[in-house]
């Protein structure tokens, strides 16, 4: 990676990716793009607005600035596209579209973030393995499974180098949630700190996975900086570091803020939607192709956000 392009780079991901690209392969060389300019993205380093889903447009700021990388993080969520199916379609599918077709022209490697969401009801709901039953019952996690095909067919066909990551729910002191199932565990430190108290919309014994976001943005680089020849799932690994329900979250974060209290209101909707995932998959694929392994644990993550929400 030498000049890199990040689309959706307001979000939740893009956040944090951008600064840490520019870290590492200097400010002028990461363009930052989103749909609009909340102006975040644009610290540090050049930001353009570009609509990912016009192949043109995508097309054109790749050109302009060189880039041989695209990071294209760009999405509507889980809960959010439940409420306007075709919406998320459109947005997920055209701006991969687009992404990979530049990318195909352009000679461009491209990552793109997968989700545990591309797994149903029908799959192996413990140390769910990399290759399995996928049958989403989401609008999300349909569009997720079509884009691992997608990229699949991309690499395949035409050659591109194209990888991507299955994230579990990912925790974060940086932006707001922007719609999804698992937006519980990061709202759930944010209420603590503030007001002492949270109501958790999922059932105190719903299991998942989960990642801090320093550990994903790690991930994130490390999968794009491997050997390819090692690369055999490359779109996309499964990824964990830790295995939450609501209720561990809770007890972890009353041990460290006294008084703290967890409720529950559950939303049928979310609820189903993470009933449907799976509660711990198999990551050892991409331990063993490129090496990863997480460096944050429950407790490690919690004193970590606690220190940044409270300072």
């Amino acid at each position: 990676m030498k000049r890199i392009l990040v689309t959706g780079a307001g979000g939740q991901i893009g956040s944090w990716l951008v600064p840490r690209l520019r870290e590492l392969y200097g400010s002028s060389k990461v363009l930052a793009t989103d749909v609009r300019h909340s102006g975040a993205e644009s610290e540090g380093g050049p930001f353009q607005v570009v609509d990912a889903t016009n192949a043109k447009a995508v097309g054109q700021a790749v050109m302009r600035h060189r880039a041989d990388t695209i990071f294209h993080l760009a999405a509507i969520l889980s809960a959010v596209g439940e409420r306007d199916p075709r919406l998320a379609w459109h947005i997920n599918m055209a701006s991969l579209e687009s992404v990979l077709e530049v990318a195909r022209q352009q000679n461009c490697a491209v990552f793109v973030p997968s989700s545990i969401g591309v797994f149903g009801s029908s799959s192996p709901k413990e140390m769910t393995p990399q290759e399995t039953v996928m049958r989403p019952e989401t609008m999300y996690g349909v569009t997720k499974l079509a884009g691992e095909l997608l990229c699949d067919y991309y690499h395949r066909r035409y050659g591109v180098d194209t990888r991507g990551l299955r994230f579990p729910g990912l925790v974060s002191y940086g932006i707001a949630p922007g719609g999804g199932t698992t937006d519980w565990a990061v709202d759930i430190f944010h209420k603590a700190v503030r007001e002492g108290r949270y109501t958790c919309f999922l059932g105190a014994d719903t299991r998942m996975d989960f990642m801090y976001m320093p550990d994903a943005i790690r991930a994130t680089i490390e999968v794009m900086e491997a050997d390819p020849t090692r690369l055999v799932h490359r779109n996309a690994y499964n990824l964990t570091a830790m295995e939450l329900t609501p209720a561990t979250l809770a007890a972890e974060i009353e041990s460290r803020v006294p008084g703290f209290v967890m409720s529950y209101e559950i939303d049928p909707v979310r609820q189903a939607i993470a009933d449907s995932w799976p509660d711990h998959v198999d990551d050892r694929s991409a331990r063993e192709e490129w090496g990863w392994a997480p460096s944050f644990d429950l407790a490690a993550m919690t004193v970590d956000m606690l220190e940044h929400l409270s300072g």
